[in-house]
């Protein structure tokens, strides 16, 4: 790691060393970018990658251990596994997938219920009040349930889990980095991200609860993928093979897949969210554990559906989970629709980009707000929700009444909560078409702007109207203190313009409007989330027309392409913002002039294979460091030679076991004989054994332990000369969380330094090569 103080074989931490070593650690404690928010304002850097913000407060993070850890105790164990452990294991892992499937599906179709069963309620009220002519208490009992709603949605991530709020996507992104941050996959955090989200979506925010269903997808695979739980006695050795990083970050990639089939019922658009935007690391057997959760997933929402169609769900039917059939249009397009389509691909990547801007702005004044304390973030959110209810209940009396189309098959003015024809205060026989969009549920919204049966539904300038509202409203309601997505505001917003184009060229387009809503979202989601391949199956799997992909294709690659010239997608820029030390597929072209030494510091901190426990005790205790490399000398080599390398986690859990020596000689047989390979998993969730909890007398200091069993004897070494960006390619393709970097030359001390996340990141180098390095 860096800035490691070196410390003698042979005896105790000198108090100088000693004094540094605490000089360091106080120095990143206090400073600035501990205290206050990294969000603050464009100026603020987060100069260590060591901190990160989660919720709206800041916190130490970690980086994942993906690799194997190959010592003794693994190797015995390994060796010692049967067959039918293997089998075990294999069963097991596809069992966890199934539950992950099964529960993932349960929650989302326990969302849909829940919004469309509370916002249906809501809307029956407002809907009897205006038709009874009680247009002010139609109002006030509209805002009153939304801010009800809101304020709880706000309670429950204000006071129990910060980390709930937002979409939850750029974290869990991060996880599957290889970045730890506290409390994203906590139970807390999916308790309140699956009733947060009911609560915002219901109150009428301009927000989908898409987003946080990945987010509540990766949570119950984490939950599920804890390998046990001593609190609890589910101790059984099966659930153990799952105690590493390795298999959960396979798992929670499951989960996310299985969110995204949730939420839009698009099995194989899980998948390809999962492997293009999620996942950084990917394999053939994830590929098919994946496509097998999202299957049941699809399978499960499929047979709660039947059942709730009996009127068994209360307001949930037809409408909820979101389907949008536009079949009927004709899908044979001439050379005015292509260059109208190119217009609309260009128009969704400046819009798109425009938009990730804007977030931008707003999350780093929402920034300021929400350090303050949970009492600001709930008047935050109270003030947004009194603000959208006047828009969506005050902006549609500014619309005409229009009489209802002849020989419909549905009825004309709409009674009930949803339709294509909300009454409003017009007479019998009208509707008021910005009502249908703004008095309904998300989804119900995007159902009517996609509708193709009337191309009149909607006049141009209540589609203006309608899209300037949202495009608003979605900018200033991300980064409240709720669960919110981003997918529904985008399509929303983007299906308003796709609309607009297709009334404005009426006969000379053989596309109908509903197909140019779909365009529209398309070009949108592509200008402001960057992905091309998921989006793309996921909107053909929601609108079941197969025949619009060529257009849908060509629509996403033209408004990336213009987006990309303008900053990068939503949650990169999230990711980017919260200050969590992403690595990037690539390396910079900067890192191409420097080599892996140039951006090791020193002096390096390192143990011999048998070590002075004393001098083990003040490493952990001044230091956070999280490995260290063991160098075995004289008389246990013939020279100075890397070991390996020894983590944080297993020098507490060997010195927690008192397994020591009065005399300096190797006791390999003794500790292989006390311990397991299972005492060194990872345990779940804040559960681990702590350097508080060491239990050390002044007569073991001064003994010796054999730190040789748990050495990973194979660690990944580059040497110094290895230009940095091959290092950061390596690193990042093979998960790692410490590269050891050897010297090129002998006669000089086996290793050079540690390369870890940190030493990556751009403003690290920066702050040692100002003059190689571009400014951000």
């Amino acid at each position: 790691m860096e800035n490691q103080v070196d410390i003698e074989n042979d005896g105790g931490m000198i108090e100088e060393e000693k004094f540094d070593l605490e000089r360091n650690f106080s120095t990143i404690s206090e400073s600035g970018s501990i205290r206050e928010p990294l969000l603050k304002s464009k100026s603020r850097v987060n100069n260590t990658s060591q901190i990160a913000i989660v919720g709206a407060n800041v916190y130490p993070i970690e980086s994942l251990d993906y690799d194997i850890v190959e010592n003794d105790l693994f190797k015995q164990d390994w060796r010692s596994r049967k067959k039918v452990e293997i089998f075990q294991y294999i069963f097991l892992k596809w069992t966890l997938v199934l539950l992950i499937g099964l529960s993932t599906g349960l929650v989302g179709f326990f969302n849909n219920i829940g919004v469309e069963n509370i916002a249906g309620f809501k809307l029956l009220l407002t809907s009897n009040l205006m038709l009874d002519g009680k247009y002010f208490q139609a109002f006030a009992a509209f805002a009153g349930c939304n801010v009800f709603f809101a304020t709880c949605a706000a309670a429950l991530c204000a006071f129990i889990a910060p980390a709930a709020a937002g979409s939850g996507i750029p974290e869990v992104k991060a996880y599957l980095n290889g970045i730890d941050a506290h409390s994203i996959l906590a139970p807390s955090t999916l308790l309140v991200k699956i009733f947060g989200s009911i609560l915002g979506v219901s109150a009428g925010f301009v927000v989908g609860k898409e987003g946080p269903m990945v987010h509540t997808g990766a949570c119950i695979a984490n939950l599920l993928g804890q390998g046990g739980s001593r609190k609890y006695h589910l101790t059984w050795k099966w659930l153990k093979y799952f105690k590493n990083d390795r298999d959960r970050r396979d798992l929670i990639t499951c989960g996310a897949a299985a969110g995204v089939a949730a939420a839009f019922r698009a099995p194989v658009g899980g998948v390809l969210f999962a492997l293009e935007e999620i996942a950084s690391w990917w394999r053939s057997a994830l590929l098919w554990r994946t496509f097998f959760t999202t299957a049941i997933v699809a399978m499960v929402l499929r047979s709660l559906i039947q059942f709730c169609r009996g009127g068994n769900c209360g307001l949930f039917g037809q409408g909820g989970l979101i389907m949008f059939d536009v079949n009927s249009g004709v899908s044979n397009y001439n050379t005015i629709d292509v260059l109208a389509l190119i217009l609309i691909g260009v128009l969704g990547g400046l819009l798109g980009s425009l938009y990730n801007y804007l977030v931008d702005k707003v999350l780093r004044t929402y920034a300021v707000i929400n350090e303050r304390g949970p009492a600001f973030k709930i008047l935050l959110v109270m003030s947004v929700s009194i603000l959208t209810s006047c828009c969506s209940y005050g902006l549609p009396w500014f619309a005409g009444c229009i009489p209802c189309p002849v020989g419909l098959e549905e009825k004309c003015p709409t009674i009930g909560r949803s339709g294509n024809y909300k009454n409003f205060q017009c007479p019998a026989g009208h509707y008021n078409d910005l009502a249908s969009l703004f008095l309904n549920t998300n989804d119900d919204a995007i159902r009517n702007l996609f509708s193709s049966n009337n191309s009149n539904e909607f006049h141009i300038s209540t589609l203006l109207i309608f899209f300037a509202g949202v495009y608003c409203l979605g900018i200033i309601t991300y980064g409240i203190a709720i669960p919110s997505g981003l997918f529904i505001p985008v399509i929303l917003a983007g299906a308003s313009y796709g609309r607009i184009f297709g009334r404005a060229l009426g006969s000379l387009s053989n596309l109908n409007v509903g197909l140019f809503s779909l365009l529209g979202a398309a070009s949108f989601l592509g200008g402001t989330m960057r992905m091309t391949v998921s989006i793309c199956v996921i909107l053909l799997e929601l609108t079941n027309n197969l025949l619009m992909l060529p257009l849908v294709m060509l629509v996403l690659l033209i408004s990336k392409t213009v987006a990309d010239i303008f900053n990068k997608g939503v949650y990169d820029q999230i990711v980017k913002m919260k200050g969590l030390p992403f690595l990037e597929a690539h390396a910079e072209p900067f890192m191409r002039n420097l080599v892996a030494g140039d951006v090791c510091s020193g002096p390096l901190l390192s143990f011999s294979g048998v070590e002075k426990v004393g001098n083990i005790v003040h490493a952990l205790k001044y230091t956070r460091h999280n490995g260290f490399p063991v160098i075995d000398e004289p008389p246990f080599s013939e020279t100075p030679e890397l070991c390996g390398l020894v983590l944080r986690s297993h020098l507490l859990v060997l010195l927690n076991g008192n397994k020591f020596t009065k005399r300096r000689v190797l006791s390999a047989s003794n500790i292989l004989s006390r311990f397991h390979a299972f005492d060194f998993a990872k345990p779940g969730s804040g559960k681990g054994i702590k350097f508080e909890d060491l239990i050390i007398t002044e007569e073991e200091m001064e003994m010796y332990v054999d730190l040789h069993p748990i050495t990973n004897t194979s660690p990944y070494t580059v040497v110094e000369t290895m230009s940095l960006a091959k290092a950061a390619i390596l690193f990042r393709q093979l998960g790692l969380r410490h590269l050891c970097v050897v010297p090129k030359k002998t006669g000089r001390a086996p290793i050079v330094g540690i390369l870890t996340r940190h030493d990556f990141m751009h403003e690290h180098i920066s702050n040692l090569y100002p003059h190689l390095v571009p400014h951000k």
